[in-house]
This record gives structure tokens, sequence and C-alpha cells, in this order.
């Protein structure tokens, strides 16, 4: 007689396992090829409206630059090309070299500001207690949801020469001569009220955000800094710098493109003036193309406006890929 041992379960699962046919290579590679095409298709109806609500203007206005565009031709529908005419105009006086230098600078000193004293608020609100963090976050809210002309009248109110806020709390803490100072009346002191609004404006963006990365930094990482006797100073370079150094360098690059361009916050304040002073590239576009009707010669202005931009955000771009490849 003989005896039939039994196999264990484990072996019959392995003959199973080695019967089962191995799905078809033709199946695999099409289900990864489908994986891989998703998020491409995902994202091809954000893409088309960019494409539609951003490149159509920017090639239209590229058309543009192109073209001798008056009141005249747009009336009359004429399209009369000149080639390079309005940019070699353009390049080949000094006003666009002074207000494209202005507009540099004015970016360096309000991002300057708006960084340090975000920074400073951001700090501040990791080391609050609950209220008093939260009612600091929702004045930061308001201010930053602010709408921009409204945020402008606001301004004009405080800063106005008769019966400005401003002027009368001057006037009662002794300085008598500010009873009826104009803001707007000279370069200096229109960009001062304009500086004062974006910078307010612009803290809370920067605020909350540094905040929010203060949140991922490990509170033993200072209780580690607190025991080797590490200052305020000290705790900040060594734990909280290394951690919020990349939202620093992103919010950095946000703010120039933003300070850069701020249109609404230089024009309503005073239009530019006095005797165009206070003009930055997208307000020197606007007031030669649409205020002195030289549709062709704006439009190329804001051709070079933009490639002005490029150039300081790529030049920006380089400078942080070079410090991220030295760190690490």
């Amino acid at each position: 007689m003989t005896v039939q041992i039994p196999r264990p379960a484990t072996e019959k699962a392995k003959g199973r396992a080695r019967t089962t046919p191995p799905p078809p290579p033709g199946r695999h590679r099409k289900a990864q090829g489908s994986a891989g095409a998703l998020p491409y298709l995902l994202l091809l109806p954000a893409l088309a409206i960019t494409a539609v609500l951003l490149g159509y203007p920017l090639v239209k206005n590229g058309i543009l630059s192109f073209q001798k565009l008056g009141m005249k031709e747009l009336i009359q529908h004429l399209t009369e090309w000149n080639g390079f005419d309005n940019y070699s105009d353009v390049l080949g006086g000094e006003d666009f070299w002074r207000v494209t230098l202005r507009t540099v600078v004015f970016t360096a000193v309000n991002v300057t500001l708006i960084m340090v004293l975000g920074t400073l608020v951001g700090l501040l609100l990791a080391r609050l207690g609950r209220k008093m963090r939260l009612t600091l976050m929702m004045a930061l809210v308001l201010a930053w949801a602010m709408p921009i002309i409204a945020a402008t009248t606001v301004y004009q109110w405080l800063f106005a020469e008769r019966y400005g806020v401003v002027n009368w709390i001057l006037d009662k803490l002794g300085w008598h001569s500010m009873a009826d100072y104009s803001w707007t009346s000279s370069q200096f002191s229109t960009f001062f009220v304009i500086t004062v609004m974006l910078v307010w404006t612009s803290i809370p963006f920067v605020a909350i955000n540094l905040y929010a990365a203060t949140t991922t930094i490990a509170k033993e990482l200072y209780e580690a800094a607190g025991l080797d006797g590490a200052g305020a100073w000290r705790t900040f370079t060594s734990v909280t710098l290394p951690f919020i150094k990349p939202f620093l360098l992103a919010t950095t690059f946000l703010e120039v493109i933003w300070i850069f361009k701020a249109f609404p916050h230089v024009y309503a304040i005073n239009g530019g003036g006095p005797d165009r002073l206070t003009e930055t590239l997208p307000v020197y576009a606007f007031v030669e193309g649409v205020g002195n009707q030289h549709y062709g010669m704006g439009a190329a202005i804001s051709v070079l406006t933009i490639l002005v931009l490029m150039g300081l955000t790529s030049y920006y771009i380089r400078m942080v890929m070079k410090q991220e490849r030295e760190d690490s």
C-alpha cells in the first residue's frame, strides 16, 4: 500500500502560481502609457484657457508693436506697418532708459522693505499666543484682501493736503509746516506714499507664508539650541533660517514680479506725476499708448517691459539655483 503525503499549502500555491500565465506585455505597456498621459490630459483644459486668455493678448500686442497705430488709423481701420520704428524710437530716446532705471530702483527698495518687515511679522506670528495670532492674522488678511483702488482711495484721504489724517497728526506733534503739505507735489514724497501703500498691502502675503514655513520646524531643534546656549540671533540663523530659506527665495521671486508690474498703485495716486517723474514702465506704456494715443508705441514699450522683467527674473532664478548648488 502506498501512502500519499500531501504537499504543503505553500507548494500548492507555488504550483498554481507557476501555472498562472503572465499578463500580455502589450496590455502592460498600454496601461503605463495611459497612466503617463493622464496628467497631461488633466492639464489640457487649464493650458487651453491660459493660451486663450494670456497667449492671444500677448500675440496681438506684439503685432501692434510693429504698426503705426494712432487715433486716425484706429477710426479708419487702417493697418500701417512700420517695422521696428517703434522700438528704435523707444530705445533711442532717454525717457525709456530713465524710466527703466527708476522702475528697477523702485522694485528693489519695495521688495527689500516688504521682505524684511514681512519676515519680522511672520516670526512674530510664530511666537504669539493663539488668540493674539488669530487677531493679527485676521487684520493681515483684511489688509491683503482690500481691493487696490479702495486702498488707494484710503491712502489719498490719509495723505490729503488739507484734510488728511497724516498732516493733522504731524501738525499736532509740532510740525506745523506739514499742516497743508502736498504729498504728491514732488517725486520723493509721491514715491513715499506709493511705497507705504505697497508695503502695507504686500506684508500680509509674506508674513503668512513665512509663518506657515515656521510651523514645519520641529520644536526639539529649538530646545536643543537653547540647551547649547544659543541666543535669539544664533537660533534664528542656525535653526529657523535654513528651514524658511526656500520660502524666502520663492516669496522674493513673486514679490519682484508683483512690484515691478504694479500699475494701479502708481497711476491712481497721481497718474505718474508730478511732471511724469513717478512713472514706472507699466505706467509709461499706458500713458504713451492710451494717454497720448500712440498705441503702437505703447505696445512696443509693453513688450520691452516684459523682456526687462524676464531678464530680471532669469537672473534671479540663476542666482537661486547657484545658491542651492552651493548649499547641497
